[in-house]
């Protein structure tokens, strides 16, 4: 999904240029990978060399993998207050 609107992406390959359909926001970025974790080193939990200072900005780590999020945010039947539950959540656990 979507860390910046909470919908879910339907792209099936990403690349550095790829943005959400919804909310234009980059997907390439350290918000939607399966490894950002703050708080860990550099924010990620993969052996990075460099320091990724915007963390929603389209980058080029070659350690980018989607997150997924189990319980697919973005349905059109769940609650904005839902949304940023789940939102909440997949940031810090």
């Amino acid at each position: 999904m979507c860390k910046k609107c909470g919908k879910s992406i339907t792209q099936v390959s990403i690349s550095r240029s790829s943005t959400c359909e919804f909310c234009g926001a980059d997907l390439h970025s350290c918000v939607n990978c399966k490894f950002y974790s703050p708080g860990s080193h550099y924010d990620c939990h993969e052996t990075i060399d460099e320091l990724v200072k915007d963390k929603e900005k389209a980058n080029f780590c070659d350690y980018f993998s989607v997150a997924k999020i189990d319980g697919g945010v973005g349905g059109s039947a769940q609650s904005k207050s839902d949304q940023a539950k789940a939102a909440f959540s997949a940031l810090f656990g």
